[in-house]
């Protein structure tokens, strides 16, 4: 019930959004780091909220985490909103990501515990806050940088949404379960207008919203779960996005170029590069983030030793992958070869 509540909410939600977005002039112009040719309206997230909130609220009893996490996505919602229509420095947003994980540590939605997976659980007691808030805008800000190309924020968030719903239905968590078929129903009905050629971005209005949601419905599947493996789920299904960010960081710090300062060397634009089209670039990404997904339920099933070995598996395919692409290399001087 959520899934289709939120589905068909964002899917109507959209056009209204788009003729909102064009009389409000938040507009996406072409730049040479962006792939589009024309101006298309951005705040496509304001669809992609309304799915998600109208889907809650149907379908859940609103409690006090619940309302927490309703008013936090509220906050970094409007926080997204003025970013795409003014276009806040890195410094402002990041300022607002921040109060926003803190709402969330004010209606006590924290990480309490990590899984020990050598035995007993690791209270973090005092590093609790500290910890919330940098999962939240850890999240928020790695979705918020592979939204690059048409489609590919919102499959990607859709397949780590499914990933995140299927873990819980295992466990038993229903309130994990309806939080992220909501938010896999509402990103899916909005892809259906932002896939090539896109009709409308989802902007930072929707690339924050979705990453704020994913951390914060993974840390109320922390507090649920004292055995499982909750934050590695979200890291693994994330996969993609999260190691983009992570060679974009190391790509920028070994070229001696400030680490927030946009590049061209993201993932989509190297396959973009190889020759690959729009659509089949963000198809080729659907299908790694779909594989790691499959890779974090199987994580949650296996013992120990298995789950150590599909974790290295991972990491030192990623790297090979990123090697031969070519991500790590400096943007400048793969030009100038």
């Amino acid at each position: 019930m959520a899934f289709t509540i939120a589905l068909v909410v964002a899917y109507i939600a959209t056009p209204q959004v788009i003729s909102l977005a064009t009389k409000a002039g938040a507009m996406d112009a072409p730049d040479d780091r962006k792939v589009h040719t024309k101006p298309i309206p951005r705040m496509g997230g304001l669809a992609i909220y309304a799915g998600f909130v109208l889907a809650v609220l149907a379908s859940m009893h609103v409690n006090r985490e619940i309302f927490g996490l309703l008013a936090g996505g509220t906050f970094i919602l409007i926080i997204g909103i003025i970013d795409d229509m003014v276009q806040l420095s890195a410094k402002v947003k990041l300022l607002g990501q921040i109060a926003a994980a803190a709402v969330l540590v004010f209606f006590d939605i924290r990480i309490e515990w990590l899984t020990n997976p050598f035995g007993d659980m690791i209270y973090v007691e005092y590093l609790s806050i500290p910890l919330t808030i940098l999962w939240v805008v850890g999240l928020t800000n790695t979705v918020n940088l592979i939204d690059g190309l048409d489609g590919l924020a919102a499959g990607v968030s859709t397949i780590a949404s499914i990933t995140i719903l299927l873990v819980a239905l295992q466990q038993n968590f229903w309130s994990v379960a309806i939080l992220s078929a909501a938010l896999a129903g509402s990103a899916l009905g909005f892809l259906q207008h932002n896939f090539n050629p896109a009709k409308i971005f989802m902007g930072d209005t929707g690339s924050m919203f979705l990453g704020y949601m994913l951390a914060a419905v993974s840390v109320i599947g922390t507090v649920k779960s004292a055995a499982t493996i909750a934050l590695i789920v979200p890291i693994v299904a994330l996969g993609l996005p999260i190691m983009d960010t992570a060679f974009a960081i190391i790509r920028r710090y070994m070229s001696g170029q400030p680490i927030f300062k946009p590049d061209k060397g993201h993932l989509h634009h190297r396959l973009l590069e190889m020759g690959l089209t729009q659509k089949q670039a963000v198809l080729l990404m659907y299908v790694i983030s779909g594989c790691l997904g499959m890779s974090a339920i199987a994580l949650t099933e296996v013992n120990l030793t298995f789950g150590t070995l599909i974790v290295i598996g991972l990491l030192v395919v990623a790297f090979l992958g990123a090697k031969k692409i070519g991500v790590l290399k400096d943007t400048k001087s793969a030009e100038s070869h």
